[in-house]
């Protein structure tokens, strides 16, 4: 029994002294805290993709965003409200989903100042994003980001803040071309968005709510997406969707892909609360590209039409038509003396290929055609009663011809910021007026900023001489100093209308 009780004995000092050992060794018992902290530490991939020669390599957003955020710049605009846009200006009338990209800090979508002392009007805000695409200092962005802008000012990455004028608009697509004085800037190169494919992943990056340089990640969706946004009577729309996540702030930002180039512009989201929920919209970079080209170079968009009437063909149309296919775009009337018409396209055939390229869906032939010119010859194939037949189209312009219709660039113009154009014998003989010159378009410029002309107004004489043509306007404007009165109407207004504007002010 007493040597039980001295092994016992034995046994339990043996292992108080082990548990007291151990006690100490960790530290266990003492207000000591052991922190490691390494520097350099790598970052490691949860997600692999295959490489170009098979073998499996980490994906990693680092390197594409480091490139592409200093190429992306942040826009805010802001537009003068005049008592005629005051007594019935209500934000909430704007058109979905352009609504939910204009916000200021309390992410609304414009703020409204209040007039102060001195009895300024209120302002309108806007802010976007844009693009870099020249060293020179042009930038892409949305055309409803810039539009009705009274003055535009644009901060880079590195926090430099610049001026902007507008060089041209597309509202049918959306976008935009601005320019800052500023040279040697960083710029984003553009993909071929025809190569984009479902499942790749891209990187989203804009300034959404205010919060400069953010950057998400998500795959391309679908491509060729119609979601009837853009309030435009020649619309184009063939959308990249994405589940990078864009909000409010993003529009006119970039969409690229892993290697750093840019495969659309970030236009619109859809959502039933106005923030992100999953899907985005971007309009591809084959479109952009076409769009600046004819900015730079001719003043407008040079874009051509088929002049026909079109709608997707699906099982239910192929069952109503009798029709002996299920993908392709059904051309439903054609407008007369359309180009379509001419190559002898018929109402009935279904459109199944251009320019070797198949077509499945009309937003697919939309983007197609809206690459090219007037004039631009494109081979046709359609599936007429179970046949493929082939045509060569001659685009037309809006117009019905196939000229280009190019926009007077003058240095006067610039300075009053408007487009302008002739009106034609039909119209003045309506207005009962010898000829007149119509304001196509007005940006930022003199006739914004000073006066409350809107688009649409039709000068008949400018300090007291007749003007017809806008070669007339600009030869009386040319060396003008002072103040300048213009004389005009309106097609949808009673009565003769005065504007009057300083061209040194």
């Amino acid at each position: 029994m007493k040597r039980i009780i001295l092994v016992a004995g034995l046994v339990a000092i043996i292992s108080s002294v082990c548990t007291a050992f151990i006690l100490q060794y960790a530290g266990i018992g003492h207000p000591v805290v052991k922190v490691e902290q390494f520097s350099g530490a790598p970052t490691h991939s949860v997600l692999y993709s295959k490489g170009e020669d098979g073998q499996m390599v980490p994906l990693d957003f680092t390197g594409t965003s480091e490139k592409v955020m200093n190429a992306v710049v942040y826009i805010q605009s802001s537009h003068k409200l005049s008592k005629r846009e005051m007594g019935g200006f209500d934000s909430q009338n704007l058109p979905d989903p352009f609504r939910e990209f204009f916000h200021d800090r309390g992410f609304s979508p414009f703020f409204q100042q209040p007039q102060d002392g001195n009895g300024q009007p209120p302002v309108a805000m806007g802010a976007g994003s844009g693009v870099i695409i020249n060293e020179k200092g042009y930038i892409v962005t949305n055309n409803h980001v810039i539009d009705n802008a009274d003055d535009i000012e644009v901060t880079l990455h590195d926090n430099r803040t610049f001026k902007a004028t507008v060089v041209g608009a597309d509202p049918a697509t959306d976008l935009a071309l601005i320019q800052i004085r500023a040279e040697d800037l960083p710029t984003l190169p553009m993909a071929n968005s025809d190569e984009v494919k479902v499942g790749e992943w891209v990187l989203a990056v804009g300034n959404p709510f205010n919060l400069n340089s953010t950057v998400t990640a998500g795959i391309v969706s679908a491509k060729a997406r119609n979601i009837n946004i853009v309030k435009d009577q020649y619309a184009v729309e063939s959308f990249i969707q994405t589940d990078a996540a864009i909000n409010p702030g993003n529009s006119g930002g970039a969409l690229v892909n892993l290697d750093g180039q840019l495969v659309g512009i970030n236009t619109a989201i859809a959502s039933p609360t106005g923030s992100y929920s999953g899907y985005g919209f971007a309009v591809p970079s084959n479109i952009v590209a076409k769009v600046i080209k004819d900015l730079l170079a001719y003043g407008n968009v040079q874009r051509g039409y088929l002049g026909a009437m079109i709608r997707d063909v699906n099982s239910q149309l192929a069952r109503e038509k009798s029709l002996a296919l299920s993908e392709g775009v059904y051309v439903d009337s054609l407008v007369g003396n359309s180009a379509a018409a001419k190559a002898g396209i018929q109402a009935g055939d279904v459109i199944v290929e251009v320019e070797g390229s198949p077509v499945k869906k009309a937003p697919e032939l939309q983007e197609m055609i809206a690459r090219h010119h007037p004039g631009d010859e494109l081979a046709i194939k359609v599936n007429r009663k179970g046949q493929v037949k082939a045509f060569n189209v001659r685009l037309n312009n809006r117009e019905g011809d196939d000229n280009l219709i190019a926009s007077r660039k003058s240095e006067v113009f610039s300075k009053l910021g408007a487009e302008f154009k002739a009106i034609d014998a039909a119209t003045a003989r309506k207005l009962d007026v010898a000829g007149g010159v119509r304001v196509e378009k007005l940006f930022p410029g003199k006739l914004r900023n000073q006066t409350d002309m809107r688009e649409g107004f039709i000068i008949t004489s400018a300090d007291g001489q007749k003007v017809s043509t806008p070669e007339e306007l600009e030869k009386v404007l040319k060396n003008k100093q002072g103040g300048v009165m213009l004389e005009g109407v309106y097609e949808d207004l009673p009565g003769i209308y005065y504007y009057a504007f300083g061209m040194d002010s």
